[in-house]
């Protein structure tokens, strides 16, 4: 089959609806379902047209996972880039990896949690062979990166029993005052008064310093909203909006990427793009280093054999694309098709980022980097950056909005990184 797409042609051989392989996720012999074609040329408007039906590539082929049967369903998911807010545990791996560059401190036994995961693991030695879950209509849920994680909910409910607890002491301490005879405690968090005395009514109740800190924001802002405006020689100033001093703006992940490191930083990193279909001159200089990080990255983290991250399954799984280099009208500098954006740290690769920049978005495929860094936690501090890095392309594209970061299963430990920065396509 061959579409027609800005001058340029797709031409894809479909392969049919096929079932009953092995599922490389739940690890079931024949509960993979998906259909499948081989891309021999592929325009990036005919493959944008296809992510969004909710169709994957891995290499050349192209293949969409049969949701209502196959054994472990994948959601496409994506992320306004334009609207992103990092979350507290995004800046936490921000601000780590801004730590090691200026004091290198970082801990190897600290492994990250949530690795970047290849959709087509299981299937790098093979043509076609893993099938792999679809994707059902295209309707836009609410965020999910502005929910809070379980971590920060914790540490929540840790802050305020804390504060529960010092009130309960403050009120304990107020009804004793008079009186050199100990408490007696029945159990942790409960206290019963002298026998006779009870609660003061004429002092007011205790209160939680959470209600009261709320109360009192409350109130200032009240009173900003009840001043009057003043117009004054024609020109309007609203002295509402100056009556309280502005509260700092949350800081943008461009506010920690970008950042001016001081002069006693250690070290400085450095993202090149480099295109890898067809191969530039930088993507063939620096081939071998990116394979072999590539290597010790399949056997450490995901524990391939020596044998099997091979130079051919390296560029078939990840260097060969149908994607046609496109230099669209008011498209961005470096144009469209398949990437790799490399990590540099002084003078060694320590991580390669697989991405497809399309009209509407950027596509994360895939991210490999060296085991001795993934303390660094890698994998979430890729995805912020190329959520920073589609911003960028947006002020020389402006219909490129849009970050895709693949396949996402719930019932998969290792993608739950995924769901804090992106929006679900269902």
């Amino acid at each position: 089959m061959a579409t027609v797409g800005s001058g340029s042609l797709s031409i894809v051989e479909y392969l049919g609806g096929d079932g009953g392989y092995r599922c490389g996720y739940c690890k079931n012999d024949t509960g993979n379902f998906s259909h499948g074609m081989w891309a021999h040329s592929l325009t990036v408007e005919d493959y944008q047209d296809l992510i969004d039906r909710g169709w994957r590539r891995s290499g050349k082929y192209v293949y969409k996972p049969t949701m209502n049967q196959t054994c472990c369903p994948q959601y496409t998911i994506r992320c306004q880039a334009l609207h992103f807010q990092p979350s507290k545990s995004h800046k936490k791996v921000l601000k780590k990896m801004l730590k090691f560059l200026t004091k290198r401190e970082h801990s190897k036994a600290d492994i990250e949690a949530d690795p970047m995961e290849s959709h087509t693991k299981d299937a790098d030695g093979c043509s076609f062979p893993f099938k792999n879950p679809p994707i059902r209509s295209q309707s836009e849920l609410l965020p999910l990166s502005i929910d809070p994680t379980e971590e920060e909910e914790m540490t929540e409910e840790i802050n305020v029993k804390e504060v529960d607890s010092k009130n309960s002491e403050l009120c304990n301490e107020k009804l004793n005052t008079d009186s050199n005879e100990p408490l007696q405690i029945t159990h942790i968090g409960h206290v019963t008064p002298k026998p006779g005395r009870g609660a003061d009514l004429n002092k007011p109740p205790c209160r939680k310093a959470k209600v009261i800190r709320k109360e009192q924001k409350l109130q200032k802002k009240l009173q900003c909203q009840t001043r009057p405006v003043s117009l004054e020689s024609g020109s309007r100033s609203l002295t509402s909006q100056n009556c309280c001093p502005r509260t700092n703006h949350p800081k943008s992940i461009e506010d920690f990427i970008f950042t001016t490191l001081p002069p006693e930083a250690l070290h400085q990193i450095e993202v090149r793009l480099v295109r890898s279909s067809p191969q530039s001159s930088q993507f063939k200089a620096t081939f071998q280093e990116s394979y072999q990080v590539y290597k010790r990255y399949q056997m450490i983290i995901h524990k391939d054999p020596p044998g099997k991250p091979t130079v051919s399954q390296f560029m078939r799984f990840l260097c060969d694309s149908p994607l046609e280099a496109e230099h669209l009208p008011n498209g961005p500098d470096c144009g469209y098709g398949s990437f790799h954006q490399q990590y540099w740290l002084a003078g060694k690769l320590i991580a390669v980022g697989v991405i497809d920049i399309l009209p509407k978005c950027v596509s994360s495929v895939y991210l490999y980097y060296d085991p001795d860094f993934s303390s660094l936690s890698l994998g979430v501090y890729s995805a912020l950056r190329e959520i920073a890095f589609t911003r960028q392309l947006h002020e020389q594209a402006s219909d490129l909005s849009y970050y895709y970061m693949g396949f996402y299963i719930y019932s998969c430990p290792k993608m739950r990184y995924k769901v804090r920065v992106t929006i679900l396509i269902i």
